[in-house]
């Protein structure tokens, strides 16, 4: 039996999925008390996403415990490589190599360029991620999490929320008083219809792989690696026209997550678990032993985002705000920065540092960006599903080879374009935000494949290793920092305006060339979340600045 949730909070979460733990995480290290509830017993069983990118890596990093989720999912020295192959134990056509986490690790501390950043990618499934972060969560004073309750209906009074909830087991109810409400529960999302806000974007696009349905398979097969006589991929990517799929590994000794295309005359309800198994055999492509662990059915062909993401004291966000189709992992990562962009800004707002502007800065940041990333995996996964393997490409034939040939070399420039992708991890950018403090330059261009730091306000701050260990993001405060970056860059007055405003503010003082060449000004104001806000060689104007970039009315900028 479920624990009941207590009747007062600040911030009441609907959903315990990545986006919903990662905000009780980023509200509980703030102080900020917060109740989570879901309908599911737990967190999740089946894998589900399958890639934690390098931004998502260092909100971990910030909060503690990224070390933690890199020794998750597969063993240290499994490579993360996308292999595709016309069936696995059959032809390879085309394989983009990656590094292991252990080869992560080391790597990236002589990274520059699109990739300088405090981590690299991390491929494990959702299923651990949600387990280290519940227990992070709960650990804190102030959270209080409940799996096995269901949101049944909410309102805004004068001075809050009030929501109430189900015990799934026994329908016992509780009224939950809150100064926040956010729906953080999915595509079927019951506080974002109880809003009334729509979906908008593509929906039902066909394909011959990624459109329409797709059957999801949990399964164990111990004799995958020794009847499969390739190297071990993290990705693997069947190309055939009657079985095309893609298969995660999910701990590196036999546990995968398959997914694969429905056809016509495939009917959901009528597939067994013996049928399950014969297709995971058939993308095999040889009799092999498994056991299937779950199983259903899933639509692709999605790129939704919705109409708004706030009414009032609540709020939307991860799937209940953007609905994807899988392709480049962009679902799980957008719902991660959703919850960190949201989680500063709520305990700005709880704890009277900021007006109601501070909070509608989030739909404003947030929503365009859901917009750029679901763009981005639906021109992935029309590059996948679009490309139709051609009928002799199993044949054991000249024409079969030359099949294989082309098919190879179209697969691995879309495995690089999918999979090397700096620029949609780092360069979500803020440049237009009612909160950023401008400073008339422009962002370098949005392009999937290349990410060119730049400390232009509303991206995120530049990069750089101090030392080889120390990132310079291990220097910033876990709220506000001020780099000062040359031996007379001043800040004093900054400082003061942030105090007189009550905003938690570190000052760091980092007089190096290379730094300061990277940010191109004497000062940067860095935001919780690790964008900058503001930049520039002298703060005369510190109080419009702060004003500017906590949304206080009337604060003089413009």
């Amino acid at each position: 039996m479920t624990l009941v949730p207590p009747t007062d909070c600040s911030v009441l979460i609907v959903g315990g999925g990545p986006c919903g733990l990662m905000l009780a995480n980023e509200l509980g290290r703030r102080g900020i008390t917060a109740i989570l509830v879901d309908q599911k017993p737990t967190t999740a069983f089946n894998p589900q996403a399958n890639a934690t990118q390098a931004r998502t890596m260092e909100h971990f990093r910030r909060l503690g415990f990224a070390e933690e989720i890199r020794a998750l999912g597969l063993p240290p020295d499994f490579p993360t490589d996308i292999a595709y192959f016309t069936r696995y134990a059959r032809h390879e056509l085309a394989r983009f190599k990656l590094p292991s986490s252990r080869e992560a690790r080391e790597r990236i501390k002589q990274l520059s360029g699109s990739w300088s950043a405090a981590e690299l990618p991390h491929r494990v499934s959702q299923k651990f991620v949600e387990q280290v972060l519940r227990r992070h969560a709960e650990a804190l004073p102030g959270i209080s999490v409940h799996y096995g309750w269901r949101l049944t209906g909410f309102s805004e009074t004068a001075h809050g929320m009030e929501a109430d909830v189900e015990r799934v087991s026994d329908g016992k109810l509780q009224r939950i008083r809150a100064a926040y409400l956010i729906g953080a529960d999915g595509p079927r999302s019951t506080v974002r219809q109880a809003l009334g806000f729509g979906y908008a974007g593509e929906q039902g696009a066909v394909r011959d792989f990624f459109g329409g349905r797709m059957f999801a398979i949990y399964v164990r097969a111990p004799e995958f690696y020794r009847v499969v006589p390739h190297d071990p991929a993290w990705m693997n990517v069947t190309f055939n026209p009657e079985r095309r799929a893609f298969m995660a590994a999910v701990d590196g000794k036999g546990e995968f997550a398959f997914h694969t295309q429905l056809r016509a005359h495939e009917i959901e309800s009528e597939i067994t678990p013996d049928r399950a198994l014969a297709m995971f055999q058939a993308a095999v492509g040889t009799p092999i032993d498994a056991e299937i662990l779950s199983f259903g059915t899933w639509i692709a062909g999605y790129a939704l985002v919705a109409e708004r993401l706030q009414r009032g004291r609540v709020f939307i966000a991860g799937d209940a705000a953007h609905l994807f189709t899988p392709a480049g992992g962009l679902g799980y990562n957008t719902a991660i920065e959703d919850a960190v962009n949201l989680g500063w800004k709520l305990a700005a707002a709880v704890r009277g540092e900021a007006e109601p502007d501070l909070l509608a800065s989030y739909e404003a940041e947030r929503r365009p960006n859901a917009e750029r990333n679901t763009g981005y995996a639906r021109r992935f996964a029309d590059s996948l599903g679009l490309f139709v393997p051609v009928p002799e490409i199993e044949d054991e034939s000249a024409e079969g080879e030359k099949a294989r040939r082309i098919a190879g070399e179209y697969l691995g420039a879309h495995g690089r374009a999918e999979f090397n992708i700096p620029g949609i991890t780092f360069g979500v950018r803020y440049y237009n935000s009612p909160i950023i403090a401008g400073d008339g330059t422009e962002p370098p261009p949005d392009a999937a494949d290349t990410y060119v730091p730049s400390a232009c306000p509303g991206g995120r701050a530049p990069h750089l290793w101090l030392t080889a260990e120390q990132s310079l993001y291990d220097t910033f405060g876990f709220e506000w920092t001020l780099l000062r970056l040359s031996r007379n860059a001043g800040g004093q007055r900054l400082a003061a305006a942030a105090a007189d405003a009550g905003l938690r503010l570190k000052v760091v003082d980092l007089v190096r060339d290379d730094t300061r060449d990277l940010y191109q000004a004497d000062l940067a104001l860095i935001r919780p979340d690790q964008i900058v806000a503001w930049r520039g060689n002298s703060d005369e104007a510190a109080a419009d600045i702060i004003g500017r970039v906590l949304g206080l009315q009337n604060s003089g900028t413009s």
